[in-house]
Parts: C-alpha cells; structure tokens; sequence
C-alpha cells in the first residue's frame, strides 16, 4: 500500500500499544464479579454478575488496517479468555503471510490458529459453528458473513463502514477545517472506515474551502503527491478502478490524476457534487472528497438522516451551539467536533457504528464495550476550533 512511515507506526503498532496497555491495566478490574442491588427478600443472598468467554471465536480482519484490525479485537478475546480464529485479509498478502508465520510463534497453538484464505475458502471455515464473529470489513461481505453465522445462532460483531458526512458551518477557521478535513480524508489515501466521505456546506463556504483545501494539500503532500513520501497508494487493481470510476462525479476542482501502474490517485476534491452522482451511492474508500452544497445547517441535517446512519459525523463551526445541534439531531457510530479520526485514538471511548455500520450485536471486551439491548453509546468527541 505504500503507506508512509508514521502512518504506519501510528495506526498499525501506537494505538495496538495503548490498547494492550489500557487492557493490562483494567484486566483485573474487568474480570472481577459485578454484585448487584438486592431486593428486601433477599438480602442474605448473594447477587453478582460474572463475565465467561465466549468459547471460541472467528476474527476476520481487513486489509486496509491488517495488524491493527486483527490486533485489537485479539487482545480483547485473549483478555475474556477465548481460544482465536484469525482469518486475514487475503489482499494484504505482505501481512497474511507474516502473522502466519509470527502469531505462532508467540501463542500456544492448540489455542490461537491462523487461517489464510481466499473468498472459497473463507465461505467454507464459515460453514463451521464459532462461539462469536467478529468481522471488520463492507456491508456486502458482512450480509454474508451474518447469513452464516444466523445458521448456527452464533452472536456477531461486524464492523462495517458508510458514508460519513462532514458538514462546515458559515462560521468556521477555513484554514483549520481545510487543514483537518484533508488530513482526514487524505490518511492512507482515503482507505480508512471512518474518514470524512464528503463534506456538506453551503456554496459561498465551497468557494472558501477551495483555495485552502489546495493549500493544505500541498503542505502535506508537496506540489506532486505522486512524488511524496507521505502518500499511500490504493491496495489493489480492482479497487483502483473502482475508485478512479468515482472521478467523472461533479467537477475535478483539484487533483484528479491517476497511474494505474502504480495504483496512484492524487488527493482529489470534488466540486458541485450531486447526490445521485456515483460519488454519492457508495463508500468511496480512496482519497476523493466530493463537497455537496447545502443551503443551511438543518438542510444539512435533513440530507444526513435521509440516509444510512453512518459510522461517523463530523462537524466544523466556530459556535459550538451549531456542533451541539448536529450532535443532537443526528444519529451515528460516533461523532466529532472540529477534527477528525482523533476521537478513535481514545481508549476510554467505545469504537462502533450503528445500523448498517453496524450489527446489534457486540460484545463487552475491549474498546468494543456496548451491551445489546440497551441504549445505543454515541462516542463524542469535540476539540475548540482553532
């Protein structure tokens, strides 16, 4: 993938760090009984909640983060006790390969196995009955994956993506959002869950944006991402095309060029976006920001609930009144206020989606800490502006 060096330490081994330390540190804690109020008749009973492993559980990890994605529900299944399925993403064939042969190395065979497959062989290690699935990948992989959990009632985790909206109020730091929002989108080239998938705001904000969008661009990437350091490239040939096919969308206002060779596609915003151009009907996944124009915020707000409720929303305004109202009147995984990605580099917040984001259905271990059945936890996070 051509991910840069910081990219890299910082996704795939700092935050693995800090959610092993954060498990070190609470285990004890977790693993002791829970007792609970008891009602006159029975006082001089005992009353305690107590947490049991699942048994044995299937993790199915993405490639877009290959060691974080598969590391950090690992930990969280070590720490309740349970023997681990890994199946990496066949696409990072770089990866596959080391966990095969590293995972082995440090934990005890007869309780953790890697499998390494392709989509046959994945649709067969299904057909076996797991205690739990924990699946990080798209909605039309996680259907299946439900589909043949449902055939043995095994409970599911899948954590899935959407399109996550990022509305810009009238009253911002438009160098701050440009320079938020296209780090944001721009990580990893694009090929991140929870990165801004498109902005909303109004046409005078576009016009603003624009130049500053440009100019952080270049801060980051130089004056041709192509020759940078610190600029991913797409994982495969499929999705190459898949997200180049994205670019014929509104207008190409910057960026826009591509090397299939080296599976290269510049940092591209797109202009005068139209919610049924095909920029707008699928998680893009790749470094495109398409903007579409709103009249006001509760236009805004409209445009996002008319639509699969996401994984993240973010919102940029100097009023945090106007961040409140979005917080409020949206419903979402989790949601930010004047940045973007920082909020999943907590480990005292939960990580989920809602809806098609997300099945119902997690689990308490780890960061992925929601009990089903009761209300839906909105992880939020707000930095000031400026």
């Amino acid at each position: 993938m051509g991910k840069p060096s910081f990219e890299a330490y910082f996704t795939e081994i700092l935050l693995c760090k800090n959610e092993l330390n954060n498990t070190l540190n609470n285990l004890s804690h977790w693993m002791k009984d829970e007792y609970v109020d008891k009602n006159l008749v029975m006082q001089l009973d005992s009353a305690f909640i107590r947490r049991d492993p699942y048994g044995v559980v299937l993790i199915i990890a993405p490639w877009n983060y290959p060691i974080h994605l598969f590391l950090v529900p690992l930990i969280g299944a070590i720490a309740a006790g349970n023997c681990v399925v890994v199946k990496p993403s066949e696409i990072a064939k770089n990866t596959e390969r080391l966990v095969a042969e590293m995972l082995t190395c440090y934990l005890d065979s007869d309780c953790f196995a890697v499998v390494t497959a392709g989509v046959q062989e994945t649709t067969r290690l299904l057909e076996n009955k797991f205690d739990y699935i924990f699946f990080t990948g798209s909605s039309s992989v996680g259907r299946i994956v439900m589909t043949a959990a449902a055939k043995h009632l095994t409970p599911v985790t899948l954590e899935l993506g959407g399109k996550n909206p990022c509305y810009v109020s009238d009253t911002c730091d438009v160098q701050n959002v440009a320079r938020r929002v296209a780090w944001g989108r721009f990580f990893n080239a694009g090929q991140t869950c929870i990165a801004p998938d498109y902005i909303l705001c109004s046409v005078e904000m576009q016009d603003k944006l624009m130049p500053a969008l440009r100019e952080a661009i270049t801060e980051y990437f130089g004056p041709n991402p192509q020759e940078s350091p610190d600029f991913a490239r797409i994982v495969g040939d499929k999705q190459f095309r898949r997200v180049r096919a994205l670019l014929c969308s509104g207008r190409v206002a910057i960026g826009g060029q591509t090397d299939e060779k080296e599976r290269y596609i510049a940092p591209t915003v797109l202009a005068d976006v139209q919610p049924s151009d095909p920029a707008m009907q699928e998680e893009i996944f790749g470094p495109i920001l398409p903007i579409v124009v709103v009249a006001n915020m509760d236009e805004a707000i409209d445009f996002i609930n008319a639509r699969p409720r996401p994984l993240a929303i973010y919102a940029f305004s100097c009023d945090s009144k106007v961040v409140n109202q979005v917080l409020e009147r949206t419903s979402s995984g989790s949601f930010c206020g004047n940045d973007t990605l920082m909020h999943v580099t907590l480990t005292s917040l939960p990580f989920g989606g809602i809806g098609r984001s997300r099945a119902p259905n997690l689990p308490a271990w780890g960061r992925h800490d929601q009990a089903p059945g009761l209300s839906h936890q909105k992880p939020f996070a707000s930095l000031h502006e400026g």
